[in-house]
């Protein structure tokens, strides 16, 4: 049976908005790992077909009366209207969480652009479900815009005091130590999860791209160095492959995309594709090593179109061009304008084209020496380095793996 989460907030997607962005990966990504998501949100719209998105206009931070009491909150004044629309909002609510587990609440408890949702909310918390995760990203009384609408009481206090049996979420370490000082309590009491940022939509990748980045788990290569070649003895791809197997030594991850299909001119290329079979499978490369032409659907090759080899460009920490003779080496320009690092043979096409910005090295020369410059670099790029760290920290699947599902499951233990 799928347990079942409740993401609310003012508003949802297609809302423009940090927040908005965050509730949308979110859905997404646990409806993929198997949770069943809903969306409780005063302004919105579905967004995905199997995430059910609930409207109460009252939960909007624009929604008219919002804004009356608002306005009375600020002069200090507690009315009948703000009593109403929390018991009103308390009622939508407690039906519309009815069989909900989890229920991830976005700025509310911190955030003063809904008071009467804030004091609906804090009634409902003293439920046995669902259990109430505070998504914290900005706090009303530590910012001098917001600290004159605020005053003394209920039910602003609520805004600055910890509520027994919710679990505190802040999206960095700067707003952990902060929100510890409003509520004086000790950091680790509130957890840390960022946001993210999409690969597929950063980089626009075609959808093609997107199914061999996911099935072949590309993003966990370190590095990941694109070969784009066909697959002719002329291309020196053996020496890509070996040079490969070295660079486990340093990077254990190491990935090698070769793009290109065998050679159509040459029956002798199918007997060389099949020597580079039996290579990999000697150095014991199979899982780093793939010939996309391999991915095509219903045993037919693939056929790996110019915008995905483009895209490939974008994904690749570095090119390896080990081709022992060129009529000129396109795919040095394209790394150029990918501004990836170039390691490729020292032919005298490469030296006219990349002039002194390439990284060269005798195509006979014993593949640990270029392994070995290879890591050399890598390991002192800083654009390198940031982009890895990005990787395993800061993609939204990188989150869900590493931070979001765990607080699920644990919440879920209790």
């Amino acid at each position: 049976m799928k347990r079942s989460i409740a993401i609310l907030h003012f508003a949802a997607p297609p809302i423009i908005g940090g927040v908005e962005s965050t509730i949308y990966h979110h859905a997404c990504l646990l409806t993929d790992a198997g949770y069943e998501v809903s969306i409780i949100t005063g302004r919105g719209e579905p967004f995905n077909p199997q995430v059910k998105v609930q409207i109460i206009p009252e939960i909007d931070s624009r929604f008219p009366i919002v804004l009356d009491i608002g306005k009375e909150l600020a002069n200090g004044e507690v009315s009948s209207q703000f009593i109403e629309l929390r018991d009103l909002l308390v009622e939508k609510l407690r039906s519309n969480l009815e069989n909900i587990e989890i229920c991830i609440v976005h700025n509310a408890l911190t955030l003063h652009k809904n008071i009467p949702l804030t004091a609906a909310l804090h009634v409902l918390s003293t439920q046995t479900e669902p259990q109430l995760i505070a998504w914290c990203h900005d706090f009303a009384w530590q910012d001098p815009i917001y600290t004159p609408d605020l005053h003394a009481g209920y039910p602003w206090d609520l805004l600055k005091t910890p509520w027994s049996g919710v679990v505190y979420v802040v999206v960095s370490e700067h707003r952990r130590t902060r929100l510890a000082d409003l509520f004086n309590i000790p950091s680790q009491d509130i957890r840390v999860i960022h946001p993210g940022v999409s690969i597929d939509q950063f980089y626009k990748l075609e959808p093609l791209t997107q199914r061999l980045v996911h099935e072949l788990k590309l993003l966990q290569s370190n590095p990941l160095v694109l070969l784009p070649a066909r697959i002719t003895r002329r291309k020196n791809i053996q020496f890509g492959i070996r040079i490969t197997a070295a660079l486990k030594k340093y990077f254990p991850k190491v990935g090698l995309v070769i793009t290109g299909p065998p050679g159509p001119h040459n029956p002798k290329n199918i007997a060389y594709l099949q020597s580079l079979y039996e290579l990999r499978n000697e150095l014991k490369v199979n899982s780093s090593v793939h010939f996309l032409y391999e991915f095509g659907e219903d045993d037919q090759s693939l056929f790996i179109p110019d915008e995905v080899i483009a895209d490939f460009y974008q994904l690749a920490d570095a090119l390896i061009f080990p081709s022992r003779r060129e009529g000129f080496g396109i795919p040095i320009l394209e790394a150029g304008l990918a501004r990836i690092p170039i390691f490729a043979a020292d032919i005298p096409t490469v030296r006219e084209s990349a002039g002194e910005f390439a990284y060269l090295f005798d195509p006979n020369e014993d593949p640990d020496v270029v392994a070995q410059s290879m890591s050399d670099l890598l390991e002192s790029n800083h654009s390198y380095q940031l982009r890895q760290r990005v990787l395993n920290k800061f993609t939204w699947e990188a989150i869900l793996k590493k931070n979001l599902m765990p607080l699920m499951e644990e919440i879920g233990e209790k």
